[in-house]
């Protein structure tokens, strides 16, 4: 549903917005990177089924650069999903080591930024519940800088 009004989001305390992705620099050995983009919509879906991880939510692009944009609770909650041996990403991530790595076939990359509780500023325009505003609360802003 999209929503006309001004918002903004506020999430309460700190938390921590991870960047992660791939870039097919090969697009004809689909055999070398469709497996890997298979992984991260499962990881995502894995995410959202155990909200017990951290995960507060997600947005995911896919193409050549696919991207997913996550905002979490905390760093330790996301290095835990990261270790853990029973979840969906310690393998991808394996397998990756193991087949890909040095190959050049497929490149990943992540991004990691801690956000302290205030220290961040949003706007939403004509848009349903987006990033942030799918993480955190969702309110009309009344930062005069946002008003006509």
């Amino acid at each position: 549903m999209v929503i006309h009004e001004r918002m903004t989001a506020e999430v309460a305390g700190d938390f921590v917005v991870f960047m992660i992705g791939m870039r097919v620099n090969r697009p004809w050995k689909i055999h070398r990177w469709l497996p890997l983009m298979r992984a991260l919509p499962r990881m995502l879906r894995e995410l959202k089924a155990t909200p017990d991880t951290g995960l507060l939510s997600s947005e995911m692009w896919l193409g050549r650069t696919t991207i997913a944009v996550q905002y979490w609770r905390s760093l330790e909650q996301l290095r835990a999903y990261a270790a853990n041996p029973e979840a969906e990403h310690l393998p991808a991530w394996r397998a990756f080591n193991r087949l890909l790595r040095t190959r050049g076939d497929v490149g990943i990359w992540h991004e990691t930024y801690l956000v302290s509780a205030g220290s961040f500023e949003n706007v939403y325009v004509n848009m349903p519940r987006f990033g942030l505003g799918k993480a955190g609360e969702l309110n009309p802003s009344r930062d005069r800088r946002f008003q006509t």
